[in-house]
Protein backbone atom coordinates (compact mmCIF):
# COMPACT_ATOMS: atom_id res chain seq x y z
CA UNK A 1 0.00 0.00 0.00
CA UNK A 2 2.81 2.40 0.88
CA UNK A 3 5.40 2.53 -1.89
CA UNK A 4 8.34 4.81 -2.54
CA UNK A 5 7.16 5.85 -5.97
CA UNK A 6 3.48 6.42 -5.29
CA UNK A 7 2.07 9.25 -3.17
CA UNK A 8 -0.08 8.06 -0.29
CA UNK A 9 -1.60 11.41 0.66
CA UNK A 10 -3.66 13.72 -1.53
CA UNK A 11 -4.31 17.22 -0.19
CA UNK A 12 -7.41 18.70 -1.84
CA UNK A 13 -7.92 22.47 -1.75
CA UNK A 14 -10.98 24.15 -3.34
CA UNK A 15 -10.40 27.68 -4.62
CA UNK A 16 -12.25 30.63 -6.08
CA UNK A 17 -10.23 33.83 -6.38
CA UNK A 18 -7.82 32.80 -3.62
CA UNK A 19 -4.73 34.27 -5.26
CA UNK A 20 -3.87 36.08 -2.04
CA UNK A 21 -4.01 32.91 0.06
CA UNK A 22 -3.23 29.81 -1.96
CA UNK A 23 0.50 30.42 -2.26
CA UNK A 24 1.00 30.74 1.49
CA UNK A 25 -1.18 27.69 2.14
CA UNK A 26 0.78 25.47 -0.24
CA UNK A 27 4.12 26.85 0.97
CA UNK A 28 3.21 26.11 4.58
CA UNK A 29 2.32 22.51 3.68
CA UNK A 30 5.62 22.02 1.86
CA UNK A 31 7.60 23.38 4.81
CA UNK A 32 5.72 21.39 7.45
CA UNK A 33 7.83 18.23 7.41
CA UNK A 34 5.52 15.79 5.63
CA UNK A 35 7.32 12.44 5.76
CA UNK A 36 5.44 10.65 3.01
CA UNK A 37 4.94 11.13 -0.70
CA UNK A 38 2.00 13.41 -1.33
CA UNK A 39 0.33 15.49 -3.99
CA UNK A 40 -1.64 18.71 -3.79
CA UNK A 41 -4.82 19.05 -5.84
CA UNK A 42 -6.25 22.54 -6.28
CA UNK A 43 -9.84 22.44 -7.51
CA UNK A 44 -10.66 25.81 -9.01
CA UNK A 45 -14.20 27.04 -9.52
CA UNK A 46 -13.45 29.69 -12.15
CA UNK A 47 -11.02 32.13 -10.56
CA UNK A 48 -10.37 35.37 -12.41
CA UNK A 49 -7.28 36.28 -10.39
CA UNK A 50 -3.86 34.60 -10.13
CA UNK A 51 -5.05 31.58 -8.12
CA UNK A 52 -4.27 28.98 -10.77
CA UNK A 53 -0.91 30.52 -11.63
CA UNK A 54 0.13 30.67 -7.96
CA UNK A 55 -0.90 27.04 -7.38
CA UNK A 56 0.65 25.70 -10.57
CA UNK A 57 3.94 27.49 -9.86
CA UNK A 58 4.13 25.50 -6.61
CA UNK A 59 3.61 22.16 -8.30
CA UNK A 60 -0.08 21.63 -7.53
CA UNK A 61 -2.30 19.62 -9.84
CA UNK A 62 -5.08 21.84 -11.16
CA UNK A 63 -8.62 20.53 -11.57
CA UNK A 64 -11.22 22.86 -13.05
CA UNK A 65 -14.75 22.56 -11.72
CA UNK A 66 -18.10 24.24 -11.57
CA UNK A 67 -18.15 26.71 -8.66
CA UNK A 68 -19.52 25.69 -5.27
CA UNK A 69 -17.43 24.32 -2.43
CA UNK A 70 -19.29 21.00 -2.22
CA UNK A 71 -19.04 20.52 -5.98
CA UNK A 72 -15.35 21.39 -5.97
CA UNK A 73 -14.52 19.13 -3.03
CA UNK A 74 -16.38 16.29 -4.74
CA UNK A 75 -14.37 16.90 -7.92
CA UNK A 76 -11.14 16.81 -5.93
CA UNK A 77 -12.17 13.59 -4.22
CA UNK A 78 -12.85 11.97 -7.59
CA UNK A 79 -9.50 13.11 -8.96
CA UNK A 80 -7.49 11.94 -5.93
CA UNK A 81 -5.91 8.50 -6.26
CA UNK A 82 -3.99 8.29 -2.99
CA UNK A 83 -4.73 6.07 -0.01
CA UNK A 84 -5.44 9.03 2.29
CA UNK A 85 -7.20 12.33 1.66
CA UNK A 86 -6.90 15.69 3.39
CA UNK A 87 -9.48 18.32 2.46
CA UNK A 88 -8.33 21.82 3.38
CA UNK A 89 -9.60 25.35 2.74
CA UNK A 90 -7.40 27.76 0.80
CA UNK A 91 -7.21 30.29 3.65
CA UNK A 92 -6.18 27.71 6.25
CA UNK A 93 -2.71 26.65 7.38
CA UNK A 94 -1.94 23.73 9.68
CA UNK A 95 0.06 24.34 12.86
CA UNK A 96 3.48 22.79 13.39
CA UNK A 97 3.39 19.11 14.24
CA UNK A 98 0.20 18.32 12.34
CA UNK A 99 1.81 15.54 10.34
CA UNK A 100 2.82 13.68 13.51
CA UNK A 101 -0.84 13.24 14.42
CA UNK A 102 -1.81 12.40 10.86
CA UNK A 103 0.94 9.79 10.61
CA UNK A 104 -0.16 8.11 13.85
CA UNK A 105 -3.74 8.08 12.57
CA UNK A 106 -2.70 6.50 9.26
CA UNK A 107 -0.72 3.76 10.97
CA UNK A 108 -3.71 2.51 12.97
CA UNK A 109 -5.69 0.05 10.85
CA UNK A 110 -8.82 0.73 12.91
CA UNK A 111 -8.85 4.24 11.44
CA UNK A 112 -9.45 3.12 7.86
CA UNK A 113 -13.16 3.61 8.50
CA UNK A 114 -12.79 6.71 10.65
CA UNK A 115 -12.16 10.40 9.92
CA UNK A 116 -10.41 13.22 11.73
CA UNK A 117 -10.53 17.00 11.93
CA UNK A 118 -8.22 19.58 13.47
CA UNK A 119 -8.77 21.90 16.39
CA UNK A 120 -9.82 25.46 15.54
CA UNK A 121 -7.63 28.55 15.69
CA UNK A 122 -8.00 31.97 14.07
CA UNK A 123 -5.15 34.18 12.90
CA UNK A 124 -6.31 36.80 15.41
CA UNK A 125 -5.16 37.14 19.02
CA UNK A 126 -8.04 39.36 20.15
CA UNK A 127 -10.20 38.37 23.16
CA UNK A 128 -13.24 38.03 20.88
CA UNK A 129 -11.34 35.60 18.66
CA UNK A 130 -10.24 33.58 21.68
CA UNK A 131 -13.83 33.27 22.88
CA UNK A 132 -15.01 32.11 19.46
CA UNK A 133 -12.19 29.56 19.26
CA UNK A 134 -13.20 28.12 22.62
CA UNK A 135 -16.85 27.88 21.55
CA UNK A 136 -16.04 26.20 18.23
CA UNK A 137 -13.67 23.70 19.85
CA UNK A 138 -16.27 22.89 22.50
CA UNK A 139 -18.91 22.42 19.79
CA UNK A 140 -16.53 20.14 17.89
CA UNK A 141 -15.89 17.92 20.90
CA UNK A 142 -19.39 17.88 22.37
CA UNK A 143 -21.51 17.81 19.21
CA UNK A 144 -19.05 16.53 16.58
CA UNK A 145 -19.84 19.57 14.43
CA UNK A 146 -16.55 21.05 13.24
CA UNK A 147 -16.36 23.90 10.77
CA UNK A 148 -15.11 23.10 7.29
CA UNK A 149 -12.22 25.43 8.15
CA UNK A 150 -10.92 22.67 10.43
CA UNK A 151 -10.18 20.34 7.53
CA UNK A 152 -11.17 16.72 7.05
CA UNK A 153 -8.80 13.75 6.96
CA UNK A 154 -9.85 10.21 6.04
CA UNK A 155 -8.94 7.22 3.91
CA UNK A 156 -10.03 7.25 0.29
CA UNK A 157 -11.76 3.89 0.85
CA UNK A 158 -13.89 5.36 3.63
CA UNK A 159 -14.54 8.50 1.59
CA UNK A 160 -15.80 6.39 -1.30
CA UNK A 161 -17.99 4.34 1.04
CA UNK A 162 -19.55 7.64 2.13
CA UNK A 163 -20.07 8.57 -1.56
CA UNK A 164 -18.01 11.70 -1.05
CA UNK A 165 -19.08 15.28 -0.62
CA UNK A 166 -22.56 16.30 -1.67
CA UNK A 167 -22.87 18.91 -4.42
CA UNK A 168 -24.16 21.63 -2.10
CA UNK A 169 -23.70 25.39 -2.25
CA UNK A 170 -23.17 25.43 1.51
CA UNK A 171 -23.23 23.08 4.52
CA UNK A 172 -21.34 20.39 2.61
CA UNK A 173 -19.07 20.08 5.64
CA UNK A 174 -21.96 19.51 8.06
CA UNK A 175 -23.65 17.08 5.69
CA UNK A 176 -20.65 14.77 5.32
CA UNK A 177 -19.86 14.90 9.06
CA UNK A 178 -23.40 13.73 9.80
CA UNK A 179 -22.79 10.71 7.57
CA UNK A 180 -19.43 10.00 9.19
CA UNK A 181 -21.07 10.00 12.61
CA UNK A 182 -19.87 11.12 15.99
CA UNK A 183 -18.34 7.76 16.96
CA UNK A 184 -16.11 7.73 13.88
CA UNK A 185 -14.82 11.31 14.11
CA UNK A 186 -11.50 12.03 15.83
CA UNK A 187 -10.29 15.49 16.79
CA UNK A 188 -6.60 16.23 16.43
CA UNK A 189 -4.98 18.43 19.06
CA UNK A 190 -3.07 20.27 16.35
CA UNK A 191 -4.83 23.39 15.10
CA UNK A 192 -5.99 24.44 11.68
CA UNK A 193 -5.22 28.16 11.63
CA UNK A 194 -7.80 29.90 9.50
CA UNK A 195 -8.36 33.45 8.34
CA UNK A 196 -10.42 35.68 10.62
CA UNK A 197 -11.17 38.16 7.83
CA UNK A 198 -14.91 37.47 7.75
CA UNK A 199 -15.15 38.01 11.51
CA UNK A 200 -13.15 41.21 11.36
CA UNK A 201 -15.43 42.39 8.56
CA UNK A 202 -18.81 41.30 9.93
CA UNK A 203 -18.06 41.31 13.66
CA UNK A 204 -17.50 38.59 16.25
CA UNK A 205 -21.14 38.65 17.31
CA UNK A 206 -23.05 39.07 14.05
CA UNK A 207 -21.05 36.55 12.01
CA UNK A 208 -21.27 33.63 14.47
CA UNK A 209 -25.00 34.31 14.91
CA UNK A 210 -25.45 34.20 11.15
CA UNK A 211 -23.52 30.91 11.04
CA UNK A 212 -25.74 29.48 13.76
CA UNK A 213 -28.89 30.60 11.93
CA UNK A 214 -27.70 28.91 8.74
CA UNK A 215 -26.95 25.71 10.64
CA UNK A 216 -30.41 25.67 12.23
CA UNK A 217 -32.08 26.31 8.88
CA UNK A 218 -30.13 23.42 7.38
CA UNK A 219 -31.23 21.07 10.16
CA UNK A 220 -34.81 22.24 9.57
CA UNK A 221 -34.54 21.23 5.93
CA UNK A 222 -34.23 24.57 4.14
CA UNK A 223 -32.58 24.39 0.74
CA UNK A 224 -28.79 24.92 0.91
CA UNK A 225 -29.13 27.25 -2.08
CA UNK A 226 -31.37 29.56 -0.06
CA UNK A 227 -29.14 29.23 3.00
CA UNK A 228 -26.17 30.28 0.87
CA UNK A 229 -27.90 33.56 0.06
CA UNK A 230 -28.33 34.24 3.78
CA UNK A 231 -24.74 33.23 4.55
CA UNK A 232 -23.27 35.63 2.03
Amino acid sequence: MWTKDRPILSIVIPTLNEGGNIGATIDSLKKSGIRCRYDIIVVDGGSTDATIEEARARGADIVESEPGRGTQLAAGGRHAKCTWLLFLHADTELAAGWYDEVESFMQDEDHYRHAATFSYLLDDDSPAANVLEAIVNLRTRMLALPYGDQGLFLSRAFYRDLHGYAHLDIMEDVEIIRRIGRARLHIFKTCAITSADKYRRDGYIFRPLKNLLCLLLFFLGLSPRLIAKIYR
